[in-house]
């Protein structure tokens, strides 16, 4: 099979139809009750579609006329968002084994890193969008690194952060649906999500901190 046709297969049968899946399984997880059954499985629905979702944009950012810097650092920010909003729920339990989450965290350090210096060092100029998400992955990954050296506080968080990520996760499936259909006026598609799911963060964690 063409390279061609494998993007086309990749974009048509993979990312774009587990994507609508994540979105809509996503946003039930978000609106019902935390913790209850249609939670759960929405919540499951939406992390394996979004994941494999994600690792498929990965692949079709790489391939020969699908290159996209763009597509594969939503792709990267997903899995990050969801594999360490998924491994937050091991830190309730009495032992906890963070090599796994400290791979996680410095993976997303050395991916913000790169996409901060890839425009500067390939095209000599400063690219505002990569800047902005490469910033914030260093910046996640070093508070992570950060928590990880506070076991009893890390263990206090851990519904906080499984909150925090696997909304940040939906975000990123949010800024990947307007930014392909360019719902909003140009970089504004990049940005909007963030900062309304930036709001709907800050509002569960001051309601789960009133009731702890």
């Amino acid at each position: 099979m063409e390279i061609e046709k494998i993007g086309e297969v990749l974009i048509y049968f993979i990312h774009a139809p587990l994507g609508a899946i994540a979105l809509l399984a996503g946003g039930i997880a978000l609106v019902v009750k935390k913790g209850n059954k249609v939670h759960k499985k929405s919540g499951k629905v939406f992390y394996f579609s979004m994941l494999l979702s994600a690792m498929a944009a990965l692949l079709i950012a790489v391939l020969p006329n699908h290159k996209s810097p763009f597509l594969f650092s939503i792709g990267l920010f997903s899995s990050y968002f969801l594999l360490s909003g998924l491994r937050s729920l091991t830190y309730k339990q009495k032992e906890v084994d963070l090599k796994m989450d400290k791979i996680i965290a410095y993976l997303i350090m050395i991916t913000g890193i790169t996409m901060v210096l890839y425009p500067l060092i390939l095209e000599r100029k400063l690219n505002v969008i990569l800047t902005v998400f490469g910033t914030a992955g260093l910046m996640f990954g070093t508070r992570d690194l950060l928590l990880f050296r506070d076991i009893e506080r890390l263990k206090n968080k851990w519904l906080d952060l499984h909150l925090g990520k696997m909304t940040g996760g939906y975000i990123a499936a949010i800024t990947a649906f307007f930014v392909v259909n360019e719902i909003l006026p140009g970089i504004w598609n990049w940005f909007v999500p963030a900062m309304v799911g930036s709001v709907y963060i800050t509002f569960w964690r001051r309601k789960l901190n009133k009731s702890a």
